[in-house]
């Protein structure tokens, strides 16, 4: 996908698209088209068009698509078709919302595995995940063969905790603590500061006013 240079913003879409025809699948609804899509999500027809067409031709002229078949289509796209197992770093409020949230396993992303450094949380259990020490990351993120490391700690230990998952070989890595990280280039890194996002948002609305 990489070589066909897709824009950040169509893979962000094409998630948003996927999420709504689930929806609508289940609502019983067999044949949707790209006014009915861009109405679910907030975008113009044409835009729904553009996104799907980096992909080839989806849907019939004069009928639509079949929700079913294209929603498959956009999972196989976004890697969606299989399971990924999740290694998430740091068990506290941030951590214990993120393993509660339910979309994740959802969407196929599997948390199988959990870590902390505060002994207190060391041998508790997060739903049916034992928090483990943070000693045994790298031996055990590579015994379940983790493909996608969360990262949810402190950021003067994020880098420390970003070596370790590479070194286990994770091949993706979701960060929120508000600190740059060095990883390698074959490494898939996305960055979550939801500060950052409060004050883009701030932003906005204070320039609403003037």
């Amino acid at each position: 996908m990489k070589t066909l240079k897709i824009p950040e913003a169509t893979i962000i879409r094409l998630s948003v698209y996927s999420r709504h025809l689930t929806d609508v699948d289940r609502k019983g609804i067999i044949t949707t088209s790209s006014g009915d899509i861009a109405d679910g999500v907030g975008v113009s027809p044409a835009q729904v068009r553009k996104d799907l067409a980096y992909f080839g031709e989806f849907g019939t002229r004069g009928v639509g698509y079949n929700v079913k078949d294209l929603r498959q289509h956009i999972l196989r796209i976004l890697g969606l078709g299989v399971d990924w197992n999740v290694t998430l770093v740091g068990a506290g409020n941030l951590g214990l919302a993120l393993c509660s949230y339910k979309g994740f396993r959802e969407r196929g992303f599997i948390i199988t595995s959990i870590f902390d450094s505060d002994p207190s949380k060391v041998g508790t259990m997060i739903g049916n995940v034992k928090v483990l020490p943070i000693e045994q990351l790298e031996e055990v993120a590579k015994q379940n063969q983790t493909q996608i490391g969360i990262i949810a700690v402190p950021s003067a230990v994020a880098q420390d905790i970003a070596d370790k998952l590479i070194n286990a070989g994770v091949e993706a890595i979701l960060n929120f603590a508000p600190v740059v990280l060095n990883v390698p280039p074959q490494i898939e890194l996305r960055n979550v500061d939801l500060a950052v996002n409060l004050e883009v948002l701030t932003f906005n609305v204070g320039a609403q006013r003037f």
